[in-house]
C-alpha cells in the first residue's frame, strides 16, 4: 500500500510541476520522454553521487553502481562481448 501512496505523491508533484511549466496532460511526446529521460538518471543519482562522496571517479561510480546499464538499457553488441567463449548461450 505504501508504494500506491508514494506512487500517487509522485504523480501528484509531476501533475504540480506541468501546471507550473503550463504543459497540458498528456504531455507531448517529446516533453514526456525528457521526463523520463530525467526520472531515468535521478533515480542513479543518489547511488552515484555516495560513490562521489567516496572518492571514487565518476566512471568507477556509474560502473559500480551499474547506473549506465539502469538508464541506456543493454546497448547492442554488449552481451556478445560480455560472453566468455565457454557459455552455452555463445
Amino acid at each position: 500500500m505504501k508504494l500506491y501512496a508514494l506512487s500517487l505523491g509522485a504523480g501528484l508533484l509531476v501533475g504540480v510541476v506541468y501546471s507550473l511549466l503550463q504543459v497540458r496532460s498528456p504531455a507531448p511526446p517529446l516533453v514526456a520522454l525528457v521526463g523520463l529521460l530525467g526520472i531515468l538518471v535521478g533515480e542513479q543519482a543518489i547511488p552515484v553521487g555516495k560513490q562521489l562522496l567516496r572518492g571514487t571517479a565518476f566512471g568507477a561510480a556509474c560502473q559500480q553502481t551499474q547506473a549506465t546499464e539502469h538508464v541506456l538499457g543493454q546497448l547492442p553488441g554488449r552481451q556478445a562481448a560480455e560472453t566468455k567463449p565457454g557459455d552455452p548461450q555463445a
